[in-house]
């Protein structure tokens, strides 16, 4: 196979995954005062993964577009591993929270599962979580201070499992975290 095609193959797959994730993300609305739609948070985390992360493996670009899509649709995956590949599926599987947990339980699992993650699902965390502070500090969500305030501890206390793996990321959830006193 020649760059060309490799390159193509990347590209198409890439697009194919935006595409699936646009259609099943489609009636959902982000949590902010601006209501955006749902798809700008999965193409964000993919766009930090690659713009800011370095990362170029299609795979895990992939696994950033659809890593919310078994836990926020009825996205299976099985349905994943058929249209994207048994990788692509996997890493997508570290990230989901089992939304059959109560709330402060997937929290609790999130901290304390991150230092096993692979490097893959540590990346799209990494950039899950400083897109979703960058969010919250771009367009709030209708929600008290308190609540944010907590929002930011324990997204700090995700990434704390997560360091180690993509200074680049990590230096940016930094920086986005410490414009959380813009909110006051």
């Amino acid at each position: 196979m020649t760059e060309k095609s490799r390159n193509g193959s990347a590209a198409l797959k890439l697009l194919q995954a935006t595409d699936f994730a646009a259609r099943k993300h489609r009636d959902q609305r982000r949590k902010g005062a601006d209501a955006s739609p749902y798809i700008n948070h999965p193409i964000a985390v993919a766009n930090l993964l690659a713009a800011v992360g370095g990362i170029r493996d299609v795979d895990i670009l992939c696994a950033g577009i659809l890593h919310d899509t078994v836990e926020d649709t009825a996205t299976t995956f099985a349905e994943l591993e058929l249209a994207f590949g048994a990788r692509v599926a996997c890493i997508v599987r570290e990230v989901t929270d089992d939304k059959s947990l109560p709330k402060l339980e997937r929290k609790r699992l999130q901290i304390e599962h991150g230092p096993q993650l692979s490097n893959a699902a540590k990346c799209i965390k990494l950039a899950d979580k400083t897109c979703n502070v960058r969010d919250i500090l771009a367009s709030p969500p209708d929600w008290p201070m308190q609540r944010k305030q907590e929002y930011f501890d324990w997204a700090v206390a995700v990434v704390a499992g997560l360091r180690g793996t993509n200074a680049e990321l990590e230096a940016l959830f930094d920086t986005e975290l410490a414009r959380r006193g813009e909110l006051g």
